[in-house]
């Protein structure tokens, strides 16, 4: 572990309560978005979501400083969209889901060389100017849509379903986990991997709980999981917004 100094940070420091929230949130896009375009006109559904996603980066980038609630609601509007985004390119493109994993992965890997060439690091502890929060937040979106495309492909093409395919990227995310601890993975790959995982991780788990049984789920229903996942998120905000601290901090990863 090292000590660094989040006070010019606009991220929040790596806790274990950060890596809850963000599951909460990947599960909370993927179950809205599901229940958004089933709802009303998906065109309409997708516009609102982007014009919601825009007015929330705006008001992250107009922030000086990590302000939790701020940063979250961006987060899972970053989750709804990318969920969105992703769905769309399969639903009304039709591009198999394994090309649109691999595209996905190919814009991540353009992002972050673009991050890497430019600013010379990708720690998101380095997220102190404006250039270096777009940089971010395009690689969030991206990992988002990839992990969508991720999680429905070894749903549907694998065939383990909503409930495996959980269950595999639970043990994918201790991967870089362990690596990071036992074996001194570097910490910034070791904490996008992770970052990358948690999207279909908590997707599928969410539309395992909310899907009927016809499509592999148990039916729940996809607007009460959100419902539910909306308070979960509340409470973990608050929590963090009650135990941030802007001084020096001990993070495990990053």
């Amino acid at each position: 572990m090292k000590r660094v100094d989040l006070s010019r940070s606009k991220v929040p420091e790596i806790t274990v309560l950060f890596w809850v929230t963000k599951v909460l949130t990947t599960g909370m896009g993927e179950t809205t978005s599901d229940f958004v375009v089933t709802s009303i006109e998906p065109v309409i559904g997708v516009a609102v979501a982007f014009v919601l996603l825009v007015g929330a980066l705006v008001l992250q980038f107009r922030t000086r400083r990590y302000v939790p609630w701020v940063y979250w609601l961006a987060v899972v509007l970053v989750s709804v969209f990318g969920t969105m985004a992703a769905d769309v390119v399969h639903v009304q493109f039709g591009v198999p889901y394994e090309v649109s994993t691999a595209g996905f992965a190919i814009a991540l890997a353009v992002v972050f060389l673009l991050w890497y060439r430019t600013e010379r690091t990708l720690s998101i502890h380095a997220i102190d100017t404006p250039r270096r929060e777009a940089f971010y937040w395009a690689a969030v979106l991206t990992t988002f849509a990839l992990g969508t495309a991720t999680g429905d492909w070894t749903a549907h093409v694998l065939g383990l379903g909503y409930l495996g395919s959980g269950l595999l990227f639970l043990v994918a995310i201790g991967i870089p986990a362990v690596a990071y601890a036992f074996f001194r993975v570097n910490s910034i790959v070791a904490f996008w991997v992770a970052y990358i995982l948690t999207r279909p991780l908590g997707a599928s788990f969410a539309d395992w709980l909310g899907v009927g049984p016809d499509r592999g789920g148990i039916g729940i229903g996809t607007g009460l999981v959100s419902l539910v996942l909306a308070a979960a998120i509340a409470v973990c905000v608050v929590v963090l917004s009650r135990q941030r601290s802007r001084s020096a901090v001990v993070s495990p990863i990053v």
